[in-house]
This record gives C-alpha cells, sequence and structure tokens, in this order.
C-alpha cells in the first residue's frame, strides 16, 4: 500500500546550538547588567555613608588614627605628586601653544592668560588630579585592600570586632580628601607656569597682558570649583577602591581585577561627575566668566 502525498511539507529550521547559547548569554547579560550595577551603586554609597558616619564619630570621640592617616597621606602625596607635576608642564604647555598660535592669526596674542585660566585652572586641573587620582592611588588602594581580602585579614578583623571600614577605608579616605587640594594647586602652578613660558617666549606675549587676561577670566570662584571637583573626585576614588578591594576573591587573580575594575570605573565615574558639575557652574556662575 503506498502514501498518497497531499504537498511537500518543510520542516522550519533548526537554530543551531552555539548561536542559541550566545542569545541566552545575551538575554542573560541585558536582564543582569543594570540589576547588578544597581547593586553596586547601592554598596558604593552604603559604604561612603559608614564611612563618613565613622568619621563624625570619629572627630566628636576624638578618635580619628592620626597615624594611620598621615601615612596613608604620606604614601598618596608620593605616588601622585611628581605624576602630578609632569602632567601639568605637558597640558599648560600644549594649552598654550595651539591656543597661542590661534591668537596670533587673529591679532590677540595678549588673550593666551585667559586661555590658560580657562583651559587649565577650570578643566585641566580637575580632571589631571582626578585620573591621577584613579591610576596611581585607586590602583594602590584596591591592591592593598585585596590582599587584604585574600588573605583573610578583613574576615579576621570582623571576628575580633573591628569594623575594616573604620580601621582601613576611612584613613584613606581621609588623607585622599586631604591631598587632593594639593594635587589640585600644584597642578595649577606648573600649569599656568608653563603656559607662561610659552606665551612669553615663543609668541613673545608681554608677562603683564598674560596676567591681566589670566586675571579677567580666571576668577576665584575658578579655582573654588577646581578645589571642589578634585575633592569630590578624591571621594569617588576611596569609595570605589576600597569597595573593589573588600569584594576581591580567587587570589591573586582577583587581586588584579579588582585593581583593573577599581581604575576603570573611576574614570568613567570622574567623567560623568565632571560634566555634571561644569554644567551646574555654567548654569549658576554664568556670570563669573569673563
Amino acid at each position: 500500500m503506498t502514501s498518497t502525498s497531499f504537498g511537500a511539507y518543510e520542516a522550519p529550521p533548526v537554530r543551531s546550538a552555539p548561536r542559541l547559547a550566545f542569545v541566552d548569554r545575551c538575554a542573560d547579560y541585558v536582564v543582569e547588567a543594570p540589576r547588578q550595577t544597581a547593586a553596586t551603586v547601592g554598596r558604593a554609597a552604603l559604604l561612603c555613608a559608614d564611612v563618613v558616619r565613622y568619621f563624625v564619630l570619629g572627630v566628636a570621640r576624638l578618635r580619628i588614627p592620626v597615624d594611620e592617616t598621615v601615612g596613608q597621606m604620606w604614601l598618596l602625596l608620593k605616588v601622585t605628586s611628581l605624576p602630578a607635576l609632569l602632567m601639568a608642564i605637558p597640558i599648560g604647555a600644549e594649552v598654550s601653544v595651539q591656543v597661542g598660535g590661534l591668537m596670533n592669526q587673529v591679532g590677540a596674542s595678549s588673550l593666551a592668560g585667559a586661555a590658560s585660566g580657562l583651559g587649565v585652572v577650570s578643566q585641566g586641573a580637575p580632571m589631571a588630579a582626578g585620573l591621577l587620582m584613579s591610576g596611581a592611588a585607586a590602583s594602590a588602594i584596591a591592591s592593598d585592600l585585596g590582599s587584604r581580602a585574600i588573605r583573610e585579614e578583613i574576615d579576621a578583623m570582623k571576628v575580633m570586632g573591628i569594623d575594616p571600614l573604620e580601621r582601613l577605608v576611612m584613613p584613606r579616605f581621609v588623607a585622599m580628601l586631604v591631598i587632593a587640594p594639593i594635587l589640585c594647586i600644584i597642578i595649577v602652578a606648573a600649569g599656568v607656569a608653563a603656559g607662561l613660558l610659552i606665551a612669553v617666549n615663543v609668541n613673545d606675549v608681554v608677562p603683564g597682558a598674560f596676567w591681566q587676561s589670566f586675571g579677567a577670566f580666571a576668577t576665584p570662584t575658578d579655582v573654588w570649583f577646581a578645589i571642589g571637583k578634585t575633592v569630590v573626585f578624591a571621594g569617588i576614588v576611596v569609595v570605589i577602591a576600597s569597595l573593589r578591594g573588600l569584594e576581591a576573591k580567587g587570589g591573586p587573580r582577583g587581586v588584579a581585577d579588582a585593581v583593573n575594575a577599581s581604575v576603570v570605573l573611576s574614570v568613567v565615574t570622574i567623567f560623568i561627575a565632571n560634566l555634571v558639575m561644569s554644567q551646574f557652574q555654567a548654569m549658576f556662575f554664568q556670570n563669573q566668566i569673563g
């Protein structure tokens, strides 16, 4: 008995296993990434609140670990001060060279100081300080706390009733907030000095005209905003580096991952914070420019 054909039947295409696995991974990432990001931001906010609380209580009770704080200040200043100086000189020189050439073409070479005031003070100094802290200081903090975490020193401190946030994170937080204005001032001074030397010796600008235009555009408000930005960046760097260091797992590989994550996250967050603070300054202090 023969079967009768009522028409050709085509089976639906079968999706290959690798393609299904790739789609599943993408779907899981889309679902999990926002949740993990929100959880990380929440843990960072709680850590920052606890550190600030411990600092206020320590000041009220006169129980600030001065020796640990001073030691961390010296350590962080050693790893950031010289790079800050070396970074500030090219920034100031580049701004002076680029803007000076344009000013000479339009016959306004006397405004070279304004370029240093707006470029170095308003944006260059805080961003350079923030990138230095996110590179050198964040890696130092994350590696130190991460190595303590994988050696189970953090767990041992908790068993003994010692809060690692109060004993380890808070001194680093205070030390970074103290050295942040120092780094900003170093970068401003070195950058403006480099811009002055280039403007006077290359573009034939009179020093008096340079300082006159610099003072006309770079007001004390810009300087205070630059220092304020640097302090905010310092707090961001310490919180991120401490969180990643304390959560390091998996041996030396985990410490390396914590250092890498702390540097990358600090840089991205600093750029976002700088954009927000610059927009705030432009909105509410626009009369201070010019």
